[in-house]
């Protein structure tokens, strides 16, 4: 009997700590218990900036912990301007240290690598770039 007992206190899930992210089945997005999702946090700061992120680009953007303001997407704009005036397609567009890779025409970030990870990095099929 007391093995019984053992047997039952090893199938008991422990939880400590700060709640597992959990993929919600209707979105496909992972959230804490409580939490709103990265992606909808996101895109509830992109809402007027006139700035699409892909999903890709969400998902480095978290990876990479890039760390995104309100200057950094207002300037990430502004250089979306200067090459859609120019005439660029895909482009490279460098706000500080973080390098956003571009479609002008869909007006959405592809991709996104910060400052650590610039150096040897080499951007290809890219028609330009601006640095903001």
């Amino acid at each position: 009997m007391g093995d019984q007992i053992a047997l039952r206190r090893l199938s008991v899930p422990i939880v400590t700590g700060t709640p597992q992210a959990r993929e919600s089945a209707s979105t496909g997005q992972y959230t804490a218990a409580g939490q709103e999702s990265f992606q909808a946090l996101l895109e509830s700061k992109l809402q007027g900036s006139g700035v699409a992120f892909s999903k890709h680009a969400v998902n480095r953007v978290a990876e990479r912990n890039i760390q995104i303001s309100e200057n950094s997407l207002d300037r990430l704009g502004q250089g979306m301007k200067i090459a859609q005036k120019k005439g660029l397609n895909d482009t490279l567009i460098l706000v500080d240290r973080t390098a956003f890779i571009v479609s002008v025409k869909n007006n959405k970030v592809i991709t996104t690598v910060n400052g650590d990870e610039l150096k040897g990095n080499v951007f290809t099929n890219i028609d330009g770039a601006v640095i903001v």
